[in-house]
Formats: structure tokens, sequence, C-alpha cells
């Protein structure tokens, strides 16, 4: 199975495969809207912004497992990353990143990276063009960070 084989629905309830991404540079986050962390959506936006004519997505997943801190539903998050942050690139459904329910994209995502568990709340995955796993990126790691922009920056076509 390649990481474009791997179902995921969309944050508006669409089934779907990662497939819709093939092609492109992706960032993929598993994201929250009550963490400490949670204004790292305004760097995932820019991110998305200044690159996204180049071929590149942000992809976020909303995950409620740390310390209960994305409780909404699926309609209250979109509303809530829209009206805050601006955010218009792709959100897929709350799901697990770790424990027996892992979502099958964090399960691949793990075992790319050596397999450890996510750690908290917007931990970070670049993923090439061509669907393979580059790197991965704690928590408190900015997504404008030097480190990440520069290896998108790499892995996008001029």
């Amino acid at each position: 199975m390649t990481l474009y084989d791997i179902p995921v629905t969309t944050i508006d309830g669409r089934d779907t495969t990662m497939g819709d991404w093939a092609g492109h540079v992706l960032l993929i986050v598993n994201t929250a809207s009550k963490c400490g962390l949670t204004e790292q959506y305004d760097s995932l936006q820019h991110l998305f912004d200044e690159y996204a004519m180049r071929g590149f997505f942000v992809i976020g997943m909303p995950c409620n497992q740390f310390a209960g801190q994305e409780p909404g539903s699926e309609a209250e998050i979109a509303e809530f990353c829209r009206v805050n942050y601006g955010v218009s690139f792709p959100l897929l459904a709350k799901a697990d990143v770790n424990g027996p329910n892992t979502h099958p994209l964090y399960a691949f995502l793990k075992e790319a990276t050596g397999g450890e568990d996510i750690a908290w709340n917007f931990e970070k995955f670049v993923v090439s063009d061509s669907g393979e796993v580059i790197a991965r990126f704690g928590p408190k790691i900015d997504p404008e960070d030097d480190a990440i922009v520069d290896l998108i920056e790499e892995l996008l076509p001029i």
C-alpha cells in the first residue's frame, strides 16, 4: 500500500483517499483547537498561501487524544479554523493518531519515520510529491521554522 491508497474522510464528510493529493508536496499535521500550540494554524495557513501555487498542501487531521483539546464536532472544528485562523487548507475528519484506533494515515506516517507514537498536537510530517515521507517534526517546532520551509522549498518545483 502507498500513501495514496489510504482512505480518508474530509471534515465535511466526503470519503476519498490520499490520492486526491498525489503529485503534491504535503505537510500533514494533527491539530487541536484548544491547545497552547493552536496558534500554529496561522503559520500553517501562511505556508499554504505561500506555496499552494507551486503544488503544496497542508493537510490537518484534528485529534482529541491529547488532554481532550479537540472536543468539537467536525462542523465546529471547521468553523473555528475558518473564523479564527482563515484556514483554507484541507482538513480531515477527527481521528486517533495513537493507540488501537490509530487512523491508517497516521499508522503509515509513523511507520515511515521509525514507528514512534505522536507526542502531542501539531506534530508535522513532510511528504514528497511522490508520496515518500521525508521528515517528521515535533509539536513545538513552528511550521515556518527554517528547517521545514527549506525542505518544502527543496521539494517543490521552481
